[in-house]
């Protein structure tokens, strides 16, 4: 438990509203990867979705089946081609990030592909958020 002293309000407890691997969410701080967010500079919080751009690999796969089914002395290059654009796409993830607002600006806090993990994240924020009054 770690307590901190405020010039005014005298001891307060830091409260732990989320813990795991290297982020940790407190009313105080926001720690990720190194990097600790003063909880009091944070005005708000949400969260952004980005999706792989995915038309090339499209495009690639509809090349590769069109070269393997309609080119008869190499459909082995199109199969290759395919096989090589469906890898492809489906190695594309979904990219999550925690968005903090502050006096400065707007910056991305933590970023995942786990939107689960993200979502219990910005939870313990708001919380955090909330309890600091």
């Amino acid at each position: 438990m770690v307590w901190r002293q405020y010039p005014h309000w005298g001891t307060v407890e830091e409260k732990t509203f989320f813990e795991y691997d290297d982020v940790k969410v407190t009313n105080a701080r926001f720690i990720t990867a190194g990097q600790t967010y003063a909880m009091n500079n944070v005005t708000s919080v949400k969260s952004m979705t980005k999706k792989p751009p995915r038309l090339g690999g499209v495009v690639l796969l509809l090349v590769g089946l069109l070269m393997a089914v309609g080119n008869a002395n190499a459909p082995w290059f199109g199969a290759i081609l395919a096989v090589g654009a469906a890898y492809y796409l489906y190695q594309q993830k979904t990219t999550y990030h925690v968005m903090l607002t502050t006096a400065g600006g707007e910056t991305s806090a933590l970023t995942t592909h786990q939107q689960e993990y993200l979502s219990k994240v910005i939870n313990a924020l708001n919380e955090a958020i909330v309890h600091r009054g």
